[in-house]
């Protein structure tokens, strides 16, 4: 893959044989549409869920508020800057993006701030930076690149030597996330098979790296088990009080961690409703009460009865918020913008003539919408308790850059992608354009 996407940087970086065409569509509007209405839900409910930052804000009530619309202000920029790019330029924006994230999450590992019980962030300019979530969007892109350098010339889906590299991708930004958590590795798994499906990879090849996944997973699991790692006696819950939370402190290890979430969720002795809201369960009950007294229409923005008493009301479970004051309905409406959006990415991807830019349309839609099923299914109970944002509408800097970043994706893509029925001279003077490796025609499963 490195002489390919070596290949593939010089020449993009330099002028190619024709110009880069201007851009044959305009950004398009259902996409733009779900940004806009997600940005304005973000901002209604997370004035509602920040009560509890109220207090330590030198700003008061407007405190927690103004940082999010200061956020927000800078990711309406990325995604309308590279909105107006060519979708080639990312081919380059991945490998160096790439870098930076590996080197970021590197960092953390060993020198990161403890949050929820492990390293996972620094500060940059006072902006606490989590490189988990860089990484996501780092892998996705990285795979549609791998998966574009090599089509299978006889068909549908990539070759063994990409399946190879693409599986290599997976692995190495899998142990780096692992440590952190193991909701992140599951979404970064779930999001790179997704996309190999789509882009019809081989089930025999999907088989494969299975396999060569299960052993990487289980021969890590046996290296926390022999070594017995243990914490600072801090209990291994599944969400910690929010005393623990802010403490900065080291929790137990992530083995017991993770077989404490999942015993707690499979456990089924005592209903939810008899369980009272304190120590490990604090979080939890408190959400299912927000959603409870949500009821079918809400009780009305800013009217959160839970919203004080619920520690990370804000982030990990602003969808409980959500529900509480705009009801099951306010509920709906947000997952079905999520959905709208990956619909709206297939419409695009189905039409592309070109394989790179349906591949990460797809990917940058596949990666929002899977972390909002997961979100949604933490915060419903259908999933055991693990933190998980919302894209664009939880709190937290580099969630909404990494968003924003998506999304400005997936717009350059339906702003500068030829697409079956546009004029044959736009998708001859976009295939001129490119380098020689982008241009295979679109593929698909889709199709």
């Amino acid at each position: 893959m490195s002489d390919s996407s070596t290949t593939v940087i010089n020449n993009t970086a330099q002028p190619a044989a024709a110009a880069k065409p201007k851009a044959i569509a305009k950004s398009d509007k259902h996409i733009w549409g779900i940004f806009i209405a997600l940005c304005i839900i973000s901002v209604i409910e997370l004035y509602s869920a920040s009560s509890r930052e109220v207090s330590s804000s030198s700003l008061g009530v407007i405190g927690p508020i103004v940082r999010h619309l200061f956020m927000l202000a800078m990711g309406v920029g990325i995604t309308w800057f590279l909105s107006r790019r060519h979708y080639s330029d990312f081919a380059l924006f991945t490998i160096v993006f790439s870098v930076l994230s590996a080197a970021a999450m590197i960092y953390v590992m060993f020198y990161g701030n403890y949050v929820n019980g492990a390293r996972r962030s620094f500060s940059l300019l006072g902006i606490g930076i989590f490189p988990a979530e860089m990484v996501k969007i780092s892998a996705v892109l990285l795979v549609a690149l791998i998966m574009t350098l090599n089509q299978d010339p006889h068909g549908i889906g990539i070759t063994r030597k990409g399946m190879i590299w693409a599986t290599g991708v997976l692995v190495f930004f899998s142990a780096l996330l692992i440590e952190q958590g193991l909701t992140n590795t599951l979404l970064l798994f779930g999001i790179t098979i997704s996309m190999m499906i789509i882009g019809g990879v081989k089930w025999k090849h999907l088989g494969g790296m299975f396999l060569f996944v299960g052993v990487c997973a289980m021969a890590f699991i046996g290296y926390l088990w022999v070594t017995e790692v243990r914490g600072s006696g801090i209990p291994a819950d599944a969400t910690q009080d929010v005393e623990t939370v802010e403490s900065g402190t080291k929790a137990s290890s992530r083995l017991d961690t993770w077989v404490a979430r999942l015993s707690r969720h499979s456990a089924d002795s005592v209903p939810k409703w008899e369980i009272e809201p304190v120590g490990m369960d604090r979080q939890e009950i408190l959400s299912y009460m927000a959603q409870a007294n949500g009821g079918i229409h809400g009780v009305g923005p800013g009217n959160s009865r839970e919203a004080s008493r619920l520690p990370l009301a804000f982030s990990d479970y602003i969808y409980a918020i959500v529900i509480e004051e705009l009801g099951l309905i306010g509920g709906l409406v947000v997952l079905t913008l999520y959905l709208w959006l990956l619909a709206r990415a297939a419409g695009i991807a189905s039409r592309c003539v070109i394989t790179y830019p349906a591949l990460i349309v797809m990917g940058m839609a596949v990666m929002i919408v899977i972390q909002a099923l997961f979100h949604i299914g933490i915060v419903t109970g259908f999933f055991p308790v693990s933190g998980q944002p919302l894209p664009l509408i939880s709190k937290g800097g580099t969630s909404i850059f990494v968003t924003c970043i998506a999304f400005g994706i997936m717009l350059s893509v339906s702003r500068t992608a030829s697409r079956h029925g546009f004029k044959r001279q736009d998708i001859s003077d976009e295939k001129a354009s490119l380098p020689e490796q982008l241009r295979d025609e679109n593929k698909m499963q889709l199709n």
